[in-house]
């Protein structure tokens, strides 16, 4: 067992003249959530991909628990893990629990696994239906039951929440964490950023087939210097008085308005600007703080959309 589970050095990958990766390393931890992000064409789905063994690098190597993908010791190692892919496609003719029990079969788990699974992601009740009758966020739960099988200690997980209403999407990131907290290491890529940003440990941007960025969410705002934005809900007759207090303060960039304000400024600053906004406290009825959001930070390493 290697400390890390994942072990991504130097990789490129080509196809014909395409350059789809090019020089990519990073590493994930024992028990992290893992975030890969990325515009389309970034490159996020061929190294999903090469991680899994599906394709082989051009050059550079992959390691996961220890063993080198495509190596002889990586079938085994390939028994550990759980994949879903963005569209999660079975036979519409069988039952939810036919399908779950064929995954079983496939992936040699007890049978007896797959009631108890299906009731951990909210399936119990549609069970024996076919899947043909299933709604979008239904197939998607029937594809995160497929995953849990066998309980394994690495998870990619690549768009999951695709078609889940809000209650769904929560259920399944209460799932994830359990997981998480039982020992597994997960990968996971989203195109809807706010919705990964406080729940991944660390993460990778990428862009044009490299990594722009790598770190926690904290590291990547430093390292950006993306500013923090504090807006005022302001008592009347108030805002020539706070404009006055804060124009004291250099290098801020501030917009007042009769009952709001919007303060700008260097999130090493952040302190001093709420100090001065505290002695304001008999014209400011309530203040909210921004910082940049995982959105932000990916526009800024020149992300488009993901």
């Amino acid at each position: 067992m290697t400390s890390n589970p994942i072990q991504v050095t130097d990789v490129a990958k080509r196809f014909g003249d395409v350059q789809a990766l090019g020089g990519v390393s990073l590493s994930v931890g024992r028990g992290e959530m893992f975030g890969l992000i990325g515009h389309n064409g970034a490159g996020k789905s061929t190294l999903f991909k090469l991680m899994l063994g599906l394709i082989a690098p051009t050059s550079g190597e992959i390691r996961v628990h220890g063993a080198l993908t495509g190596g002889r010791d990586f079938r085994q190692a390939r028994r550990r893990i759980g994949y879903l892919p963005e569209s999660f496609v079975t036979y519409d003719n069988l039952t939810g629990l036919e399908v779950l029990r064929l995954f079983a079969d496939l992936k040699q788990v007890p049978r007896r696994e797959c009631e108890s699974i299906l009731e951990r992601v909210g399936l119990a009740g549609a069970a024996a239906r076919r899947v043909r009758g299933y709604s979008k966020g239904m197939r998607q739960r029937l594809g995160f039951a497929q995953v849990l099988l066998g309980n394994p200690d690495l998870i990619f997980l690549d768009e999951p929440t695709n078609g889940l209403d809000p209650e769904g999407i929560h259920d399944f990131y209460r799932i994830l964490r359990e997981v998480q907290a039982e020992g597994a290491t997960i990968v996971i890529t989203s195109h809807i950023l706010a919705e990964i940003q406080e729940r991944v440990d660390r993460l990778v941007i990428l862009h044009s087939g490299r990594i722009a960025a790598q770190g926690t969410l904290s590291q990547l705002r430093s390292q950006m210097v993306l500013p923090s934005v504090i807006e005022l809900s302001l008592r009347p007759g108030q805002a020539q008085h706070v404009h006055g207090a804060l124009a004291r303060l250099a290098g801020i960039d501030m917009e007042i308005g009769e009952d709001r304000a919007r303060v700008a400024c260097p999130q090493g600053r952040k302190l001093e600007v709420l100090g001065a906004i505290s002695a304001l406290a008999g014209a400011v009825q309530d203040i909210v703080v921004h910082e940049p959001s995982l959105e932000d930070l990916f526009l800024g390493y020149g992300g488009e959309h993901v």
